[in-house]
């Protein structure tokens, strides 16, 4: 590999022959930037698709619907709603959950005052919980804790353009406004993450605790739905089953009934989109390696012409005393370069491209797509697959010209 003789006849070579050595290496090349381009570009979808998800991968939703099935007596129909209670028995029965977050929300806006200042915005009741389920970003004060809940404390966290509206550009932490006319303290301020249109819409909202809202605005011993985190190596569709269970056993519902609760499993939603882009990251190297395979016969072919070109040399060198090693290593040496320079090539191109699109949407708002990017495993089992299929390139031809008989070469013209 250190030979300068070599890499000296190898140069010979390539200059000998660039047209033919370049239109042989482009089919690597070009095999290797598609791989790149390709499973950046899925990278990217990922990014974009994954920032969608604003909220907790493995959480599960349960609301209330109509039952649809008679049972015990009641009839068909029933509207069933979530109590306090069935927030102490499913902290108590399902330990499988690690936040057990029930929510609620006053309905449609209301308007909220400070000072002189008054504007309409969004009011939700939580508990200490929240920031497990859905990103939230605190850019001043605390959020709710344990003692807001139990002690049923009129305080608030409020969106950054609540914020905006009613107090400008003073600090809002420790000052009061007045929701439905009744005071709260703000004590955080918070920036929501995720799709932009949520953003737009958490931004506008006010969080309360849960249990003030209760019996603030008359909604004393009533909970909207409930949001669940698992534990650990707990699949979610286990919670969401259990969950549905002991809530049909609390309301006095139907097991067969399976409209009467309804739910969202993110978790599986979640696999779901893995599972697509798993196969699109399969079909990505699927067809790159394809073109490389291409690429690769090509300079295989290639070599077996220069094999053929350089049999008289070939039986001189023999004839002085050469080794069949000495033959391979040179033969397969020289595959080695123009593939994994041409590869190298690819990748370097392809990673520039991707690159400039990273920087080209770098703060923009391009929907499903964000941050197309390269992994560094993906970059190293690249240059691995090029120095294996260059020297798998040379094999044949090498093993030919090791075979050559110096008589046989010197009378080949």
């Amino acid at each position: 590999m250190f030979d300068l003789d070599k890499w000296s006849e190898i140069w010979g070579t390539v200059r000998r022959h660039k047209l033919r050595t370049g239109l042989t290496a482009f089919g690597v090349f070009w095999g290797i930037f598609m791989l790149v381009v390709l499973l950046g570009a899925g990278k990217g979808f990922r990014n974009g698709v994954e920032k969608e998800f604003d909220v907790a991968k493995n959480a599960v939703f349960v609301w209330t619907q109509r039952t649809s099935v008679p049972y015990a007596g009641l009839k068909v129909g029933r509207f069933i709603q979530f109590t306090n209670d069935d927030v102490a028995t499913l902290l108590r029965e399902v330990p499988e959950a690690a936040v057990v977050l029930p929510r609620s929300s006053l309905d449609g806006t209301f308007t909220v005052q400070y000072g002189t200042k008054s504007s309409s915005f969004s009011v939700n009741g939580e508990y200490p919980g929240y920031p497990a389920v859905k990103a939230l970003h605190l850019t001043g004060g605390r959020f709710i804790n344990d003692i807001d809940i139990a002690e049923r404390r009129k305080v608030a966290v409020i969106g950054d353009r609540v914020a905006e509206v009613l107090f400008g550009t003073s600090s809002p932490l420790g000052k009061e406004i007045r929701i439905k006319g009744i005071y709260f303290r703000v004590v955080g301020l918070w920036k929501a993450e995720g799709k932009p249109e949520n953003v737009q819409e958490d931004a506008q909202t006010i969080i309360i605790p849960l249990t003030a809202l209760q019996v603030t605005f008359n909604q004393v011993n009533r909970v909207g739905y409930f949001a669940f985190i698992p534990k650990t190596g707990v699949p979610a569709a286990l919670v969401e089953t259990k969950v549905k269970q002991i809530l049909a056993r609390q309301h006095k519902v139907a097991p067969t009934d399976d409209r009467a609760f309804g739910s969202a499993n993110v978790e599986e939603e979640y696999a779901r989109v893995q599972g697509l882009f798993l196969g699109i990251s399969g079909f990505s190297w699927l067809v790159s390696i394809g073109t490389i395979l291409a690429g690769i016969i090509g300079v295989s072919n290639i070599m077996l012409i220069v094999v053929k070109e350089r049999t008289k040399e070939i039986g001189i060198r023999k004839a002085l005393g050469a080794t069949p090693w000495s033959i391979i290593s040179l033969i397969v040496q020289e595959s080695i370069v123009i593939t994994a320079a041409a590869g190298l090539l690819g990748l370097l191109f392809g990673t520039a491209l991707m690159a400039g699109i990273n920087a080209l949407i770098a703060g923009q708002n391009v929907g499903f797509f964000a941050n197309p990017q390269v992994d560094v495993g993906v970059a190293l089992t690249a240059v691995t697959l090029l120095v294996v299929a260059g020297a798998v390139a040379g094999l044949v031809p090498a093993a030919i010209a090791a075979r050559v008989q110096p008589v046989v070469a010197l009378k080949d013209e």
